[in-house]
């Protein structure tokens, strides 16, 4: 248990507010279970900058939009995103961008853009529409259904044919399973591989996505096509500049990964809420009728706007990515607090997106927060942030509303669901959120 272990004598840095937890563990367990990153508690009692203790080593926590936006800007590059993530993800998503930073970010980005295009995404369309409405016509037309699985597999179909250019096949449950895995391993108490833990799955499940993937590669570098793989086999920045093939496998799983677990997360929570409030599920309805269309086109994505508002109102009650990881490569200052080189620093945007000084009732499902005149996130130029901000600001971020714009069309004009009610989706926080109970609705084919 040495890994747990933390020196009882050992003080956060001088002059912040905070506390070390229990003797021994800290707050490991909250920080597994995800109620650290949920909980308003040390906001109430410690302000925006505290310190605490988890897995064996000091974190600074991040609350409220000054301080997050503060961290964001990064304005004299202190905050390193890689090492931050590392600790939690590093040996099952290295080399992805969110892993990355500074020159060496810049230049895979400048390199990733190329395949975020508009055009591109446009192209990625096309597919998308397909495989929705093949997958659709996998469920059953009456009856219970539980909507996570469900969902989550399709958003995995959704990103292989869109990313790779054709469906997974018989391959698809192990490379799900292995997703799962290594998203589940960030928060593993026990962080070396003890055989049948989080930690250990979680590296078996890189493998099997790296053994999946390079056998790829030639083909996909002989011949240009539409697919994100493709594209990024073959982008190139303003001076000429490739990525190796390792570092094709490495962005491919890590987009792959973000591709379909955060837009399962978003499309579960949309899905509930629609549920909880008919009202705006026959609101969201008119519209994708009135479009006269059975598949969104590109041009159609703006002409959703009661959908898009339930979207945005779905992302800040149950944010995707609940926190935000940075490590100091230096010493630097957040609002008045001397934090030392080489401290990791957590930003809890779940708790950002539920202050009750900007948003009323913060719990409480209310999409005209977002419409005019209200535009309660526009309050603070930090106080939404579903997709981060900065130089890491989530790349796929419209791609991700893309798909999930284009799968509730689909679901909106083909079914009606509910659910009782007074049922109350219960969440599981433990890495990304998902319904304990793989959310249960009453699923009806119109």
């Amino acid at each position: 248990m040495a890994f747990l272990l933390h020196d009882p004598r050992h003080l956060g840095p001088r002059g912040m507010p905070g506390d070390a937890g229990l003797p021994l563990i800290g707050y490991t367990w909250q920080f597994a279970n995800g109620s650290l990153m949920a909980s308003r508690e040390r906001y109430d009692r410690y302000g925006p900058v505290s310190w605490t203790r988890a897995l064996g080593k000091t974190f600074v926590t991040v609350n409220g939009p000054d301080a997050c936006g503060e961290v964001f800007a990064n304005r004299d590059r202190a905050y390193a995103s890689g090492p931050g993530w590392s600790v939690l993800i590093g040996p099952f998503f290295h080399g992805g961008l969110m892993l990355l930073d500074f020159d060496e970010h810049h230049r895979h980005r400048r390199i990733m853009q190329d395949a975020f295009t508009a055009e591109r995404l446009a192209g990625y369309l096309g597919p998308l529409n397909e495989t929705v409405i093949q997958g659709l016509r996998q469920w059953p037309r009456v009856g219970p259904l539980d909507f996570h699985p469900r969902i989550k597999q399709l958003t995995l179909d959704v990103a292989t044919r869109s990313f790779m250019g054709a469906p997974l096949g018989p391959e698809a449950d192990r490379l799900n399973v292995a997703f799962n895995d290594s998203v589940l391993a960030a928060t593993a108490a026990v962080r070396f591989p003890v055989p049948g833990l989080r930690w250990a799955k979680g590296l078996t499940g890189r493998k099997v996505l790296e053994q999946f993937l390079r056998p790829q590669l030639p083909a996909k570098r002989a011949t240009e096509g539409p697919d994100l793989f493709s594209a990024l086999c073959h982008a190139t920045d303003p001076d000429g500049a490739r990525f190796t093939d390792d570092e094709v496998v490495s962005h491919m799983i890590f987009l792959l990964m973000a591709a379909h677990d955060t837009s399962t997360t978003t499309l579960t929570t949309l899905a509930y809420y629609l549920a909880k409030h008919p009202e705006w599920q026959e609101r969201c309805r008119a519209e994708s009728h009135a479009l006269g269309t059975d598949v969104l086109t590109y041009a159609d994505l703006d002409r959703l706007p009661s959908l898009d508002l339930c979207l945005k109102e779905a992302m800040r009650i149950v944010t995707p990515v609940p926190g935000v990881m940075r490590y100091t490569v230096r010493e630097t200052t957040l609002l008045g607090h001397r934090i030392p080189a080489d401290t990791y620093v957590s930003l809890h945007l779940w708790n950002l997106h539920h202050l009750h000084e900007y948003w009323p009732d913060p719990d409480r499902f209310d999409p005209e927060r977002f419409a005019e005149p209200r535009r309660e996130d526009k309050q603070h130029r930090s106080l939404y942030l579903p997709f981060g901000h900065g130089v890491h600001k989530c790349i796929g971020m419209y791609f991700g509303q893309m798909e999930v714009k284009a799968i509730m069309h689909q679901l909106l004009l083909r079914s009606r669901w509910s659910v009782p009610r007074d049922y109350e989706m219960p969440l599981d926080l433990r890495s990304l959120p998902r319904p304990k109970d793989g959310l249960p609705v009453r699923f009806a084919m119109l």
